[in-house]
């Protein structure tokens, strides 16, 4: 019965829909974010701005892009870059003949600025680069060199990845943090904001963009939808060409309905989902506990029931399938993430959280363990995967009270440890280095009621950030790969967090009116528009279709 009701109004919606309503040529609708209502604010630097897509890979852009789906790093706004022979200089070549979009040169120089505002404002720096960095110095207006403090060879990826602003604009801005930047200046393919309401905003062609001929595509357009259903609506009507939404049963409603035009990519390569126990408030921050709440979870009915099998149940690893040549194969056979009922009940009374007469687990001082369980409204996947995960957990005679908030404030309470449970995504990158860092290292943990890039249950392993420092100095794969195996069972060991499934990469094209999707059989980068900055390789290969 449960497909049934979910399945319902996208039955009900491919029986009698009509004709998709005319749209003006060359603009490109994408439906990447659920919102009830749109907020403008384009800021790139701040994590916690909750900026509209794509202002961090569409908007700005960034000195070179690593694509997950090839595997391989992009050149950008740097052609190209070296290390020094001691690994304690990088030097970036910067791109000759860019503009901004108001038509100023973009040069070393704003790298260098952008730089020196992660340094002056720490909220901006979300990768920590400060904490490995000395310096950062221009030769010229043609290449940046950095300094570091000590051999960091995983500190590429956040230099090559950190978004650039342009000087003579943010130089002037009081407080960048809070900084909302209603009319972006940027380098990216679209920076014009040509209409901006409550319910729909469009960016239009950045007049300079520095790639000859691009973008194909003449403006994109977001319609708010504060729901998956709302937004898969649109999708199968035909109003939305380019999405990242969770669908039921795709193939039968979206893909089917239009073979020859319509179609989805789902790898698992998108990052894990977890549920976070918030390890700050007690009995969460026991091991023992932690693992009696993972083991207590039937993952099969979860990815079945949750995610209409478009995924797999997560190992002890955590790894998804972006990782498999990191995974160590033991490591993954071990049993706490594995259904075992019983098992997690030892756990729970070794843990002295005894279970009275009701049937009900008791804390040490005598009070019940209940539970908040925090979701995205909206968010249909994550709310029947909470729902199921509720479920479970009151088995153990653990009280469950799902609670479901609009996207930004749930983010903010997740940010800032303001939650018990919460269900959300990770982080990932080239290598599981920065995978593992967010979930272990102490380096990582903010107080309660600070804004976290990640660690949002507040969590550090000494052991782990000491192999996790080994391995940013490690020079050949080899070593790197053993470290990555130590840190793995480091995880396994201390279960910080409890991981539920790969997320799928969520990806569906709509092709009738334009072209140059990527595919399984082009993986030129992820179909996701959510995996930045992946999504600015698509955004600079969309092309009408010709009539």
């Amino acid at each position: 019965m449960r497909f049934a009701r979910a399945l319902l109004p996208l039955a009900l919606l491919v029986a009698c829909s009509s004709e998709p309503r005319p749209r003006p040529p060359g603009v490109l609708f994408v439906s990447v974010e659920q919102q009830s209502a749109w907020v403008r604010n384009f800021n790139p630097l701040f994590a916690g701005a909750g900026a509209r897509w794509p202002t961090r890979a569409g908007v700005y852009e960034c000195m070179e892009i690593f694509s997950s789906a090839q595997g391989k790093w992009v050149p950008w706004l740097a052609t190209g870059h070296a290390w020094s022979e001691d690994q304690l200089t990088l030097r970036f070549t910067v791109r000759d003949g860019v503009l901004w979009s108001d038509g100023k040169p973009f040069s070393a120089d704003d790298v260098v600025f952008t730089f020196g505002l992660l340094k002056q404002h720490p909220a901006l720096d979300a990768g920590g680069v400060w904490r490995f960095l000395t310096d950062v110095k221009a030769e010229g207006k043609g290449a940046v060199v950095f300094t570091f403090s000590r051999v960091y060879l995983p500190g590429f990826s956040d230099l090559a990845h950190q978004i650039i602003v342009p000087r003579h604009i943010w130089k002037d801005v009081a407080d960048p943090v809070t900084f909302t930047n209603p009319e972006p200046v940027a380098t990216g393919p679209f920076t014009q904001v040509t209409l901006f309401r409550n319910q729909v905003y469009e960016l239009g062609r950045n007049p300079h963009y520095w790639q000859p001929g691009k973008p194909a595509v003449s403006a994109l357009r977001f319609l708010a939808f504060p729901t998956n259903d709302q937004a898969n609506m649109a999708l199968v009507e035909g109003e939305v060409d380019w999405a990242g939404n969770f669908v039921p049963a795709v193939d039968r409603t979206f893909v089917s309905r239009d073979p020859a035009h319509h179609a989805r990519w789902f790898p698992l390569y998108g990052s894990t989902v977890f549920l976070y126990p918030n390890t700050t408030r007690p009995p969460l921050d026991d091991v023992r506990v932690r693992k009696a709440l993972s083991m207590a979870l039937d993952r099969d009915r979860l990815v079945e029931v949750a995610m209409y099998g478009y995924t797999r149940p997560a190992d002890a690893t955590a790894l998804n399938d972006a990782y498999t040549g990191w995974k160590d194969p033991q490591v993954a056979k071990d049993a706490w993430t594995k259904y075992d009922l019983d098992a997690a009940n030892r756990l729970l009374d070794e843990a002295g959280l005894t279970r009275g007469a009701d049937g009900l687990r008791r804390l040490k001082d005598g009070q019940p363990f209940a539970l908040d369980l925090e979701v995205v409204s909206g968010w249909s996947d994550w709310v029947r995967a909470g729902q199921v995960v509720g479920r479970d957990l009151r088995k153990l005679g653990i009280g469950v009270t799902l609670k479901t908030y609009e996207f930004g404030t749930w983010f903010t309470r997740l940010q800032k440890g303001e939650f018990q449970l919460a269900i959300s995504w990770s982080l990932d990158g080239p290598t599981p280095y920065n995978f593992y860092k967010w979930l272990l290292s102490p380096r990582t943990v903010r107080p309660v009621g600070e804004v976290a890039a990640a660690n949002w249950h507040r969590m550090g392993d000494a052991q782990a950030d000491e192999l996790l420092v080994r391995f940013e100095r490690a020079g050949t794969p080899e070593e790197q790969h053993a470290l990555m195996s130590q840190v793995q069972q480091r995880f396994s060991a201390t279960a910080p967090a409890i991981p539920l499934f790969p997320n799928p990469s969520w990806g569906e094209s709509n092709s009738l009116r334009f072209t140059g999707f990527p595919t399984e059989q082009n993986p030129y980068a992820r179909l996701a528009p959510h995996a930045e900055p992946d999504s600015l390789l698509v955004l600079t290969e969309l092309s009408p279709r010709e009539r």
